[in-house]
């Protein structure tokens, strides 16, 4: 029987976040939530997600500064992340992050195509992990 890929949300809208989850989870993916970067950083670590969707608007660190931890950290660094804001991928830009991300959606964002990228890079991160070991 195949794992269930494994999805960090990180959204400090309670209510987008669960919509995300939901969606996630009717195309079999174990979803974990965080509200926060601290949240997120903990059980990014704890749980090592397939994929991570990573609001960049959070209230203590931004998603930036969030994804560029997970880039720093040789147990986190291979996790593909997929920001998904508010804010445009051009605003990314202005802040001279060294964040590497997968794919940058901004809100509104259509469910279904974000659920099927997420799926497939979920499902080739645990098959690329799974035979790295």
């Amino acid at each position: 029987m195949a794992m269930r890929p494994k999805v960090l949300v990180v959204d400090d809208h309670i209510e987008f976040a669960q919509l995300l989850g939901f969606n996630l989870e009717k195309v079999g993916c174990e979803v974990f939530m965080a509200h926060d970067g601290a949240h997120a950083l903990r059980i990014a670590r704890a749980q090592l997600p397939d994929v991570i969707l990573l609001d960049v608007m959070l209230p203590d660190l931004d998603g930036l500064s969030v994804c560029e931890i997970l880039n720093s950290q040789p147990s986190t660094r291979d996790i593909p992340v997929i920001i998904v804001s508010a804010l445009s991928a051009n605003w990314t830009e202005t802040r001279k992050s060294n964040a590497r991300y997968t794919r940058f959606f901004t809100k509104p964002v259509d469910l279904k195509v974000l659920r099927e990228l997420v799926k497939t890079t979920a499902d080739a991160h645990a098959a690329a992990a799974h035979a790295s070991n």
